[in-house]
């Protein structure tokens, strides 16, 4: 693997192994600021990741090591019952994906041993001997098929989990959750569990001109496109200023909008901090990636899950049931109307820390240095 060769050596630093799941770039961006506070903890750190995360991960970092890991992102349907059925007939193959990180994971550690390992959600991740850190806030899977299918759910997830050494939560305790019994299930694992507090690349805005509307697309195609088609279709009669990104990271063409509105098909994420925090409202997926991000920047949104995923579905109903966000459904949507209802929505503001995270992770780095 061109690039490790330099951890074969005595080390000085502890080296950490980390890996985002590659199921759409929530998972690799909620991992920015943990991989720049290992960074600063002076870690040396390795990512094992899919060509489309490096990409991403190489605007943000210029020093780190990429290995590619094996990767099989979800087929999703046009349509809530259509993602539903597709997910349950893939179930297979990601057990066998499973089994293909853990091969690999075996062969990389045969000639690349680290002093940890931190895995986003890649159950396969694990090594016996080694300090190996699971992040999910999905204690309890949402199925979307009942009661008796979450519980199923939940025992094949723990399975998985419980070979783990720890597991950290990106979440709050229970009076500030953001995620609520996706990560307050009534059974928890056996292994430890930490709440580290939620995570979020971006910086907190200054007094930004809020005055755009401004539109973040990102999720598994088709339900993506069919979103974008929709919103692009319903701009026509929007007069303000509004900004599109579509979350095309490589892709060159763009489509065609009015003037007034302004479309990238992705932007850096320094820019795109900027440009939420210049947006009076933001419409995007309910995502745990953008909420946790929305959060932390205070942000007015509307969010619309992706229809059939049935974590985003009960996200979006636990958030606006606390006052968060707006949210509304994909095939019910209308910019006029849900713009017109989110002026009014009674909006909370998030008051906790999104730095709690930094105490937890320079106690676990100060618990490698003991055995460097």
């Amino acid at each position: 693997m061109p690039g490790l060769a330099k951890f074969n050596k005595v080390r000085e630093k502890p080296l950490v192994l980390l890996s985002p799941l590659d199921w759409g770039l929530g998972h690799t961006t909620r991992c920015i600021p943990l991989i720049r506070e290992l960074i600063r903890l002076n870690c040396e750190v390795i990512i094992a990741c899919s060509p489309s995360q490096k990409a991403l991960l190489e605007i943000e970092f210029q020093s780190l090591t990429f290995s590619m890991a094996p990767a099989s992102p979800p087929v999703y349907g046009k349509n809530r019952v259509l993602t539903i059925v597709r997910l349950l007939f893939q179930v297979p193959k990601i057990l066998t994906l499973i089994k293909r990180e853990n091969r690999w994971l075996q062969q990389f550690l045969a000639h690349h041993p680290v002093d940890a390992i931190i895995s986003d959600n890649r159950f396969g991740l694990y090594a016996p001997g080694i300090p190996c850190i699971f992040i999910t806030h999905q204690l309890q899977i949402k199925t979307g098929l009942g009661a008796a299918a979450d519980r199923l759910a939940q025992r094949i997830n723990y399975r998985f989990i419980n070979r783990f050494s720890a597991c950290w939560v990106p979440d709050y305790e229970a009076s500030q959750s953001l995620s609520g019994k996706l990560s307050y299930p009534t059974v928890q694992p056996a292994i430890r569990i930490t709440r580290i507090g939620a995570l979020s690349r971006f910086e907190t805005c200054g007094n930004a001109n809020e005055r755009e509307l401004l539109i973040m697309l990102s999720g598994p195609e088709p339900q993506r496109t069919l979103l974008e088609e929709k919103l692009i279709g319903q701009l026509k009669t929007y007069s303000g200023p509004a900004i599109l990104v579509r979350g095309l990271p490589g892709n060159n063409k763009l489509p065609e909008v009015n003037g007034n509105v302004q479309v990238h098909n992705h932007v850096p994420a320094t820019e795109l901090n900027k440009m939420i925090c210049g947006a009076a409202m933001v419409i995007s997926r309910c995502g745990y990636t953008t909420v946790m991000d929305l959060m932390k920047l205070k942000k007015k949104c509307i969010l619309i899950p992706t229809p059939g995923q049935a974590e985003q579905e009960y996200l979006a109903k636990y958030l606006r049931s606390r006052q968060l966000a707006y949210t509304t459904r994909q095939d019910s949507f209308s910019l006029v109307q849900d713009l017109r209802n989110a002026e009014q929505f009674p909006y909370r503001k998030l008051e906790a820390s999104m730095e709690a995270f930094k105490t937890h992770l320079a106690k676990f780095v100060e618990s490698l240095r003991a055995i460097v």
